[in-house]
């Protein structure tokens, strides 16, 4: 999953496409180009009998360089960030704030695909997808753009902050909690209600000893793990919307020709605690002996 900023400096969740569905994607628009490549040079091998070889040649390199660039371009445009092969496995190109990608964007990408899979064999489309934290090639990064799927399956709604809780995660030091074990968080908390008492709690502490190792200070020792998993990631996750929010507005201000914009002693902008920890359904567990209220 990855944050995305629109223009109005609301932060939305989006999943990222994940590499391998990108190459069969890739693998189904080549394929396809390939085909439109052999089918344009046989009849324009017919055509040399008529015409001059070296016209006949020229010809078919420039159609050849058409149907590479011409192709993503093309599709992309029309289509709203589809090739025939992205439409095959659920995947659009967005820009980087989420809004469709445009004619400028589909050209860098496409000249970027010439030299990344054409010429080079796809190494620098690799390693970049491999580097990047949310998968963007070098296409991506030169046109500011991103590959989301849009067939995910539904996720769980992220974890609200527990109130009990709300002043401790002020204090919470993040920086050092690693987006894989965040990643193991979340996926318990959306199948907390579907575990048995014992595998929930042995789950619970385990991942909770984990987040300690990375995550400082301790929670009030009357948290139950859940509660504290919650907290934290809830508090990560504000944190990251203010952040990106804030980058978004001073984006906006320094481009606005407005003569006012960036003059110091401008509203800071100021992060919100999510929703309170919402209480489940009457059929859910009930609260605690200590007052926390299990994930809903």
């Amino acid at each position: 999953m990855a944050d995305v900023v629109t223009g109005e400096a609301v932060v939305v969740e989006v999943r990222v496409a994940q590499l391998p569905s990108r190459a069969v994607a890739l693998l189904i628009d080549m394929l396809l180009q390939f085909a439109a490549i052999v089918g344009l040079s046989l009849l324009l091998g017919m055509l040399s009998v008529v015409t001059e070889e070296a016209f006949a040649i020229a010809l078919t390199i420039l159609l050849t360089a058409l149907v590479i660039v011409g192709y993503p371009v093309i599709f992309e445009t029309l289509s709203r960030g589809r090739s025939l092969g992205k439409l095959a496995l659920g995947l659009r190109v967005v820009s980087d704030d989420g809004g469709p990608e445009r004619f400028r964007q589909a050209m860098f990408r496409g000249l970027a695909g010439l030299l990344e899979f054409w010429l080079l064999f796809g190494a620098p489309a690799l390693i970049g997808s491999l580097v990047s934290e949310r998968g963007k090639r070098l296409g991506d990064v030169f046109a500011g753009t991103i590959v989301i799927s849009e067939r995910a399956p539904r996720q769980a709604p992220p974890p609200e902050m527990p109130p009990q809780l709300a002043a401790w995660a002020t204090t919470l030091e993040l920086s050092r909690l690693p987006e894989a074990l965040a990643a193991t968080a979340r996926q318990y908390l959306s199948r907390w209600h579907q575990l048995s008492p014992a595998v929930r709690h042995e789950m619970g502490v385990r991942i909770a000893g984990q987040f300690s190792s990375f995550v400082s200070p301790p929670p009030p020792p009357a948290a139950p793990p859940y509660a504290y998993l919650a907290a934290v990631l809830a508090e990560r996750r504000r944190r990251t919307q203010a952040r990106l929010a804030l980058q978004a507005r001073q984006a906006r201000a320094s481009s606005s020709a407005s003569p006012f914009a960036g003059v110091p002693g401008a509203a800071p902008v100021s992060g919100t605690y999510p929703a309170p920890f919402s209480p489940p359904s009457p059929a859910a567990t009930p609260p605690t002996a200590s007052g926390f209220i299990p994930p809903a």
